[in-house]
């Protein structure tokens, strides 16, 4: 009886150890996916529309180049985000 107690533990140490760490990677919450997607979306909007701001202020061009790069974040947010969405649809 011993062992196979000892085989046992033998055996679930084994399946413990080879567990693969990237499997609670890929059991994200929903809620966890969509805040990420939010956030690259807004991330890349406030970056841009800095830029455009910092860029105004040196140029004395306001308020063109803050629109101009505010729509430039929106599409690179939106290219960010059709990315990881496919990329968590592919994991």
């Amino acid at each position: 009886m011993p062992d196979d107690l000892k085989t046992r533990l033998k055996i679930a140490k084994s399946k413990f150890k080879n567990k693969n760490p990237s499997d609670e990677d890929n059991k994200k919450s929903s809620f966890g996916k969509a805040f990420q997607l939010s956030t690259e979306l807004v991330s890349a909007v406030l970056v841009a529309t800095i830029i455009g701001f910092i860029l105004d202020n040196w140029f004395d061009t306001k308020p063109w180049l803050i629109i101009i790069f505010f729509f430039i974040g929106v599409a690179a947010g939106i290219m960010n985000v059709i990315r990881s969405a496919k990329k968590m649809q592919k994991d």
